[in-house]
């Protein structure tokens, strides 16, 4: 398995915000330390989708990677994410991150402009070239558009560049990535919960996950086991993770499930900002319902 810069489990971390809001440092600094001392997770990716990075300014995202680092110190990993669909922009985003002390970049493939896969490879490289901070690519082709998948192609070419050095798999294509995790050295994580386990049997490093928000003890647990070899555990572990997992992924997304689970347990969270909409009472009871029996 390829060493990695990025840790094992990553909780891609929610942006706190005050009841006005804007942006809650403190209440940042106390998830991120409860995450890492208590929560299971040896990593944390601020400013992604999770972490509503579509509705932060530029200064929030820089000053959440700030606080963070500032809180776990050497405790955990701070990976920040970069992604746009403008490359000067997420140039600019990056040596941003790498100022305020961030561990590692995640960049994502460049949405809505629908561009070649050389134009996508120009512009994971260019990311790259900005900083001295290792890579994640984000391949999440189901929110950035159809023909921006990665292809083994690209992902080949990319793993030649000294800085990308992990991949997110967000892309439901187990034959490309047991392709590139058997050519490359690409350390792999799952970016879908329900996942986590079956691509750490072909390969994968680890995940980056947003049930570790709520779960990162339980979501651990699963890779643990594995490691263990004790597969048959790490299965159970895992299907008993499957019914939150939905219940966070499938109604509404990732963030407004977490801000609701964290809004009845007194962490912080606040609300969410538009278009996001806050969960209603009705899901907030079947979320708290998921995590009791997942966590017993």
């Amino acid at each position: 398995m390829s060493d990695s810069p990025f840790g094992r489990v990553a909780a891609a971390m929610i942006t706190p915000f005050d009841s006005d809001g804007s942006l809650d440092l403190p209440g940042a600094r106390r998830l991120a330390a409860h995450l890492v001392d208590r929560g299971g997770c040896d990593a944390l990716v601020l400013n992604g989708t999770t972490g509503e990075s579509p509705t932060t300014s530029d200064e929030e995202k820089t000053a959440l990677v700030r606080a963070v680092v500032e809180e776990v110190g050497d405790r955990a990993r701070v990976v920040a994410g970069v992604g746009t669909n403008d490359t000067r922009h997420s140039t600019e985003l990056a040596r941003a991150a790498e100022r305020a002390g961030a561990h590692g970049l995640l960049v994502v493939t460049p949405y809505y402009s629908r561009p070649t896969q050389e134009a996508i490879a120009h512009h994971l490289s260019t990311v790259a070239d900005a900083t001295a901070l290792p890579v994640m690519l984000y391949d999440i082709p189901s929110r950035t558009g159809e023909g921006t998948a990665l292809t083994v192609r690209t992902l080949t070419r990319l793993a030649e560049h000294p800085r990308v050095r992990a991949v997110k798999d967000c892309a439901y294509d187990l034959m490309k990535t047991a392709t590139v995790l058997g050519s490359t050295g690409l350390a792999y994580y799952s970016g879908c919960d329900e996942l986590n386990l079956p691509l750490r049997a072909i390969g994968a490093h680890g995940c980056v996950s947003t049930v570790a928000n709520v779960a990162g003890p339980a979501v651990r647990g699963v890779l643990d086991a594995f490691d263990a070899g004790d597969h048959a555990e790490a299965a159970r572990r895992h299907r008993a993770l499957v019914p939150l997992v939905d219940a966070m992924m499938s109604e509404v997304p990732g963030t407004v499930a977490v801000k609701a689970l964290f809004a009845a347990a007194g962490l912080p969270g606040g609300p969410v900002r538009p278009p996001l909409l806050p969960a209603d009472e009705a899901l907030t009871l079947r979320l708290a319902d998921a995590l009791r029996e997942a966590v017993g």
